[in-house]
């Protein structure tokens, strides 16, 4: 629940549609304690419920959530088989709250590359929660932007060589409808956490006009005050889209 005093500062009318989150830091957190990045992954599931109830408390209509990029397959075999086991075992878990509250489970990247259990668990819950329309929960695994950029430049070079579309015929519709986000719309906010100031290969052409919030709170530690503070930052800023501030002021 957010403290009534916050939640008010808050204007409803001028929350984002859609927020994008790195979720970074929980290696640091982790050596803070004592203990191995395992140990800080699994702490990072409760920010994980957090953001999602937050996000759904407030209405916003979708949240992604940068689970698992590309470049992280080339992290230790130990950590990568924990963070899988971790995945199949919060979706399981969190699947009855995700019915509950209405949430759809969705997710960007190349899922093929997960392990057999995790893909199943995790078809099986996009499968079950397909109909719920409270909020979209996108969760990008084994993703990158430059990934799907890729991806989409091959499936429009298919097009053009069946004849079905002319290289003068492709602009950002076309380019945006070839993309693993072709069914959202783009991120209105971005936040990173851990202090990091910088974008990962995430969302590359997404986040084109996206706002972006850097906090130094490491992903464990991220609650319910700095998603709020970072949706209060989001407000206080003029979203100019190349126009001029006077521009925008005019009827």
């Amino acid at each position: 629940m957010i403290d009534p005093q916050l939640k008010a500062q808050i204007d409803p009318a001028r929350l984002p549609q859609h927020v994008a989150i790195i979720m970074d830091g929980n290696g640091r957190w982790a050596k803070q304690q004592g203990h191995l990045r395992v140990f800080g992954h699994k702490h990072g599931v409760k920010a994980v419920r957090s953001a999602i109830e937050t996000a759904t408390e407030l209405g916003i209509g979708y949240l992604t959530l940068y689970a698992f990029s590309t470049e992280n397959w080339n992290r230790p075999q130990f950590e990568i088989n924990a963070l899988m086991e971790l995945l199949v075992n919060t979706i399981e878990k969190e699947t009855p709250t995700l019915m509950k509250n209405g949430i759809r489970l969705e997710t960007i990247g190349n899922t093929d590359q997960l392990p057999k259990d995790c893909r199943q668990t995790l078809l099986k819950t996009v499968e079950k929660t397909k109909d719920n329309d409270r909020m979209t929960l996108i969760l990008a695994l084994s993703y990158s932007g430059r990934w799907d950029i890729i991806e989409a430049v091959r499936n429009i070079s298919k097009r053009i060589q069946s004849g079905d579309l002319q290289p003068d015929e492709i602009d950002e519709t076309v380019l945006n409808s070839a993309l693993n986000t072709a069914a959202y719309p783009n991120p209105d906010l971005l936040i990173r956490t851990s202090g990091e100031q910088r974008i990962s290969n995430f969302l590359l052409w997404e986040i084109a006009y996206s706002e972006i919030h850097f906090t130094p709170v490491l992903w464990p530690d991220f609650g319910v005050e700095d998603f709020c503070n970072a949706l209060l930052d989001f407000q206080s800023r003029e979203r100019r889209f190349g126009k001029t501030g006077e521009q925008l002021k005019t009827p």
